[in-house]
């Protein structure tokens, strides 16, 4: 609990104390033997203040600025016009209920923002670097790429890199939600935000600080609450419309029916319960809230979601659309098979892996891997990506070409096709063809298993969409149980592809597409819900997405997909019981049937209760 939240519940407990005294005085006659009358109102106008005097300001200075329809202007006019006809005791009740709940409001929001406050402790505060056999203490800002930081047992990795000298066992925690430590040793990717074991690390960095996985993190979570959902914006509207209407309609409430029949007492009574009762912060309140629960709820579990309007787009997932390499596979591609044409297998290797020596790709460093030894890259120049084909480059001043079979096709190579499950690299040097060699990646773990699990929660169709051969396409999807598989798309036919897909989305359902890769920036950006992979994903693919799996672990679609479903659930029902709750005792406070009582219940219990409906979005757990 905040110190605002302390001094809110102590002036509670005072008021709640003097307000029973009076109470209690009111009833044995004590006051009716005060010398003046004015004195037991001044009594309860002391109490009133007390409780309610932050309400008060509030309410004057909105109205000084223009802006005069709030819950505080209901607040004030209605306890001012209780005070006017002689309701002391249900002016100071309401203002002191209503205090209640605003400090159940603002304790409900501090546990949201508690859940997903790890991630702003990610961020290292310093980095070490070693100068003159001491280490130097700096702001991660000043540290440029390439640098060796030094990171001793305990502390927060700075910024990402790959390990250079130690081994050490690496808390992720606050990244992935994954609470086993990983072992890092030398040539390991490490990433800025996670804890250091006990083994003291030498990192050499691959990023600025402000492009680094920790910062990035932190810019998501800060930008989340600004992307609000569609029942969220519904609400915003509605409040802005509804607060004149039933403050004009209160207004009316109170003046005219006197002047037809008399009364004017009772029909401003009737008046205050209705303005009493007619405020909507249950729904303002409540709805946001299930929403940043919701966010927080992921947050924990390793998944970043960038906005609301995205989690109530989760919700409605009936199509899931996946890339493959890197995505359902491990992007850990091996040789399996050396297939030479004219030339021994050694110099078919060689020519490769010199060819693919500048390229950061999965296939090329597996090719480099299978040579052995480091490409002499004084034989390379002219390096040229040809995307959805392969490279194009000169090895000792002649021109080599890696790549599939759309690539020989282009440059009118004749080759030998391959017939393979896995990825074929077709290799051609000065337009004669060389061979072919064989890599095979490995599915991911718990792929299948999250597939199965989709489709158990209502997912209607699973989709693969690759760049690879279609051989190689379907029989990965074979094994993982996918409905359809798309084979040999370039970037562009990717596109294409998702925009035929979502033509056949109907009425409020969804589409999702997961990747990883730079390819995949455009599909992401297109599909309704963009699911990136975050740990070992682009750039480009974390910012076009609009969820974050942070360790890159398809197990978290299915939760992914839970917790919104909880959410968006948890979010109607605030909304129903509200409107039901209020519209109800409107009438009967308009005609009289409720007091200010019914009054209070109507707005800070039902508020109360819609925020602690939305607090359970935060608990969620894995069956």
């Amino acid at each position: 609990m905040t110190k605002k939240q302390k001094r809110t519940l102590g002036r509670i407990l005072v008021t709640a104390v003097l307000f029973a005294a009076l109470f209690v005085g009111e009833r044995l006659g004590w006051l009716d033997r005060l010398p003046h009358p004015l004195i037991g109102l001044a009594l309860y106008l002391a109490v009133y203040l007390l409780i309610g005097y932050d309400i008060v300001l509030k309410a004057a200075k909105n109205i000084a600025h223009g802006q005069v329809f709030d819950e505080n202007f209901l607040m004030l006019v209605a306890t001012v016009a209780a005070f006017a006809i002689g309701e002391y005791e249900e002016a100071v009740a309401v203002m002191l209920f209503y205090q209640v709940g605003e400090l159940f409001q603002g304790y409900a929001v501090g546990k949201s923002r508690r859940s997903i406050q790890d991630l702003m402790d990610i961020v290292p505060e310093f980095a070490n670097i070693e100068e003159d056999g001491a280490l130097t203490r700096v702001d991660p800002d000043e540290v440029s790429i390439g640098s060796t930081i030094v990171v001793l047992p305990g502390e927060r990795i700075p910024l990402d890199g790959f390990v250079l000298d130690g081994e050490s066992m690496v808390n992720t925690a606050a990244l992935t939600g994954e609470s086993v430590p990983r072992r890092a040793a030398v040539g390991d990717e490490v990433l800025s935000g996670c804890i250091n074991g006990s083994g003291t690390l030498k990192v050499q960095t691959t990023k600025e600080f402000e492009d680094s996985t920790a910062a990035r993190i932190l810019e998501l979570v800060e930008n989340a609450s600004s992307k609000k959902a569609r029942v969220e914006n519904f609400i915003t509207r509605f409040a802005r419309w509804y607060t004149p209407v039933v403050t004009i309609a209160a207004l009316l409430l109170a003046v005219i029916p006197p002047l037809l029949v008399g009364g004017w007492s009772d029909w401003i009574k009737r008046a205050c319960t209705f303005l009493v009762i007619s405020c909507p912060c249950a729904l303002v309140i409540s709805v946001p809230l299930g929403f940043f629960g919701g966010i927080g709820a992921a947050s924990r579990a390793g998944i970043l979601v960038k906005g609301s309007n995205y989690l109530e787009a989760a919700s409605t997932l009936k199509t899931m659309v996946f890339d493959k390499t890197g995505t359902l596979t491990r992007g850990e591609f091996a040789v399996t098979q050396l297939l030479p044409e004219g030339c021994s297998a050694a110099a078919l290797l060689e020519l490769a892996a010199h060819g693919e020596g500048y390229s950061r790709h999965p296939i090329a460093r597996s090719i480099c891997e299978a040579y052995g030894k480091a490409p002499n890259m004084d034989r390379v120049s002219d390096a040229e990506e040809l995307a959805g084909c392969g490279l194009r480059v000169r090895v000792d001043g002649r021109e080599v070409l890696l790549g599939n079979q759309k690539l020989m096709d282009q440059f009118g190579v004749s080759f030998r096709p391959v017939d393979s499950d896995g990825t074929v690299v077709y290799v051609a040097e000065s337009g004669v063809y060389r061979g072919a060699i064989e890599i095979s990646d490995r599915i991911k773990d718990g792929a299948a298993e999250a597939i199965r699990d989709l489709k158990d929660a209502g997912v209607r169709e699973c989709v693969m969409l690759t760049g690879d051969r279609r051989q190689s396409g379907e029989a990965i999807a074979k094994k993982l149980g996918l409905d359809d598989v798309r084979a040999e798309l370039l970037p562009q036919d990717k596109v294409k592809e998702l925009e035929a897909l979502l033509a056949k989305q109907s009425g409020s359902q969804t589409l999702g597409y997961v990747g990883d890769g730079i390819n995949d920036a455009p599909v992401l950006a297109r599909a309704d819900v963009g699911v990136a992979m975050g740990s070992l994903g682009s750039d480009a693919a974390i910012e076009a997405a609009d969820i974050v799996i942070m360790d890159d672990s398809l197990k978290k679609l299915p939760t992914m997909l839970k917790i919104s479903r909880k959410t968006m659930r948890i979010v109607r029902q605030n909304i129903v019981f509200a409107l039901a709750v209020k519209f109800a005792i409107l009438i009967l406070g308009a005609l009289g049937l409720a007091n200010l009582w019914l009054a209070v219940f109507a707005d800070v219990g039902v508020a109360v209760l819609a925020i602690l409906n939305s607090m359970r979005t935060l608990r969620f757990k894995e069956n």
